[in-house]
């Protein structure tokens, strides 16, 4: 927008203008300096008086916003989140109800299981008199975990395409939990790596504020086999190495969407080192460093 082109300048070039045009001016156009932006509306007869001015100012600048929000909750990232959060919120259920299955089985038969897995048998027998209800709420279990297990293939297929350079350092699923930790892609690239080191361990970090824990090494980053399968001493310099980079990838993807191959291997080298310092041998994820997690992904040591 120029000093001489107020955000009105389409409407008084064409009385007409639909809303849309004068949406798009408050959001693309700009200007070099302030100016009396009313009292030029009103000269160039686009207004009757600075009141007019300002209630169709107030209409197109909610109009702006409306269209911003859409357009964020429509973007890539946005559906991630909600598809991550949507497959935790299957599993927990899931979860909770094949305890509730289980338990119930129990009073109709000794020899029920437990968990998911007896909760698909159950749901896969016909139903004799006075089980109909415990088969049937089993059925829901086995549903509830296919629709799970359809997210986790839509985000593993989608994250990718979304943030390439954070699916290939992080795995889709643990990219996409990032991503919705800290509210989106974009919000990601702006943190820094020590923000990104204990995403997910918020309890634990409020509890090291106030003086009742130490400070946790990482948050849900703990997943990642760089870190988890690395021996308890070294893992914070396994963690403090994989946030980096995490930090990096998301930017690289967030300002430019370019897949970078040499972040993965130069995490790779970086992780090789720190292994190397006790000579340990890297088990693929195996943690027997005797660690606690907290709630959040948090871990403090023994």
């Amino acid at each position: 927008m120029t000093q001489t082109a107020g955000w009105f300048a389409t409407l008084a070039a064409d009385p007409d203008a639909d809303d849309d045009a004068l949406v798009d001016a408050v959001r693309d156009g700009r200007a070099d300096e302030p100016d009396s932006w009313p009292e030029r509306a009103v000269d160039e007869g686009v207004v009757d008086d600075e009141d007019a001015y300002y209630d169709r100012l107030h209409r197109t600048t909610m109009a702006a916003t409306r269209a911003a929000v859409t357009e964020r909750e429509r973007a890539d990232d946005s559906q991630l989140i909600h598809a991550i959060r949507a497959m935790d919120d299957c599993q927990r259920t899931a979860n909770e109800l094949a305890e509730r299955v289980a338990e119930w089985g129990g009073t109709l038969d000794p020899d029920a299981g437990t968990g998911i897995e007896y909760a698909r048998d159950l749901a896969t027998t016909e139903p004799e008199p006075g089980t109909t209800a415990v088969v049937s709420l089993a059925e829901q279990v086995v549903a509830l975990e296919e629709e799970a297990d359809g997210l986790r293939a839509y985000i593993e297929q989608t994250m990718p395409t979304v943030a390439p350079n954070l699916a290939a350092l992080a795995g889709p699923v643990l990219g996409a939990r990032l991503v919705s930790l800290a509210g989106g892609l974009e919000s990601l690239a702006k943190k820094p790596s020590g923000t990104v080191q204990v995403l997910g361990a918020e309890d634990a970090l409020f509890a090291h504020l106030r003086g009742h824990a130490p400070s946790p090494k990482h948050g849900i980053i703990y997943t990642h086999d760089g870190v988890r399968g690395t021996p308890m001493e070294n893992r914070g310099s396994a963690a403090r190495a994989l946030a980096g980079k995490l930090s990096i990838a998301a930017r690289v993807d967030h300002y430019s969407g370019e897949y970078r191959p040499d972040l993965e291997a130069e995490l790779t080298e970086r992780l090789e080192t720190i292994r190397a310092r006790t000579g340990d041998e890297y088990d693929g994820g195996n943690d027997n460093s005797g660690a606690v997690e907290n709630a959040n992904g948090g871990e403090t040591d023994e």
